[in-house]
């Protein structure tokens, strides 16, 4: 059985992945996301009350889970990509200087998955 699952939402259709190592389950998050964010962009949405600029739209979700790992990478109507981790309160995965938002995700999950709780 696989250890690791990746769920990729876009729109209405979900594709669930599985794979037996992080390595193997950020590859193909970011395979699919990337795939995402090559798709058509969103216009701005207007409601009665407030305007939603695609900045501030998810297009598409990666969902990373498996063992004690929580973390995804949101493609925003405008093509942008944002990482995060957690599970009931996300938490926005800042990027370093040269790191795109992949990067960043892998760099904090190989940090959690290589450090000792006493």
């Amino acid at each position: 059985m696989a250890t690791y699952r990746v769920v990729v939402r876009r729109g209405p259709k979900v594709d669930k992945h599985a794979a037996d190592t992080l390595e193997a389950a950020l590859e193909l998050l970011e395979r699919h996301a990337r795939a995402a964010q090559t798709g058509p962009r969103r216009a701005g949405v207007d409601l009665r009350v407030r305007r939603f600029e695609p900045v501030q739209q998810v297009a598409a979700r990666a969902e990373l889970y498996g063992g004690r790992v929580r973390a995804g990478v949101d493609v925003r109507g405008d093509g942008s990509a944002e990482a995060w981790t957690g599970r009931l309160r996300r938490r926005v995965v800042e990027p370093q200087a040269g790191e795109d938002a992949y990067a960043a995700l892998r760099r904090v999950l190989e940090a959690q998955s290589t450090s000792v709780e006493p």
